[in-house]
């Protein structure tokens, strides 16, 4: 699987580049944003998901790894795929997506071609409690927790308090203190000054 590309830009399409690296030239599908912001002959680096179907091999580039992870989050609901990932992606910043997300704003999906009002309100369940949307930090994508903080997560919405809030009082925990009860209340003194 190719991760990673570095190499000039030889092509510029409509939806994708075409990024020479190592005498191959590779069509990677991009945001316009991205494609905008280069020019043939122009040195890159895009991190790159590998889409592989039987019947489809397709590279999707990205400037930073935080993108990258954002388009895998996309792509792991189910009925989105990357072609809809990438739409998504091309309409707003990544804060201003995470932000719809958090608020339930279905516009931020419905400027996508193909997804309707049912569609992206789906969207927004299924990704309201994997994105921390105040978070520039990749590892603020739920799933990453380790067992230990998702105890502490758990604990803290059984107590009432929303996963936003749970989430922000744990990244005030700090890392060195181990014993999940001392986590908890730590993470309660940090929601108590909130």
């Amino acid at each position: 699987m190719i991760g990673f590309l570095n190499g000039s830009v030889k092509a510029i399409r409509k939806n994708y580049i075409v990024v020479a690296a190592g005498h191959v030239g590779y069509k990677v599908f991009v945001t316009p944003t991205l494609s905008l912001g280069t020019a043939v002959g122009k040195p890159i680096e895009l991190y790159i998901h590998t889409y592989v179907r039987e019947d489809q091999l397709a590279l999707y580039g990205f400037a930073s790894h935080r993108e990258l992870d954002f388009f895998e989050l996309l792509i792991s609901v189910s009925g989105v795929g990357p072609k809809m990932a990438l739409g998504v992606m091309s309409t707003a910043d990544l804060e201003v997506i995470r932000s719809g997300i958090a608020s339930g704003d279905a516009g931020v999906f419905t400027k996508v071609s193909g997804i309707g009002r049912k569609t992206a309100e789906r969207l927004i369940v299924e990704l309201r409690e994997k994105v921390d949307p105040e978070s520039g930090d990749d590892g603020e994508i739920l799933g990453k927790l380790s067992r230990d903080s998702a105890e502490v997560l758990d604990v803290l919405m059984a107590l009432g308090y929303s996963r936003l809030e749970a989430r922000k009082a744990l990244g005030a925990v700090p890392r060195e203190i181990n014993d999940s009860d001392q986590r908890v209340k730590e993470a309660l003194r940090a929601l108590a000054k909130q």
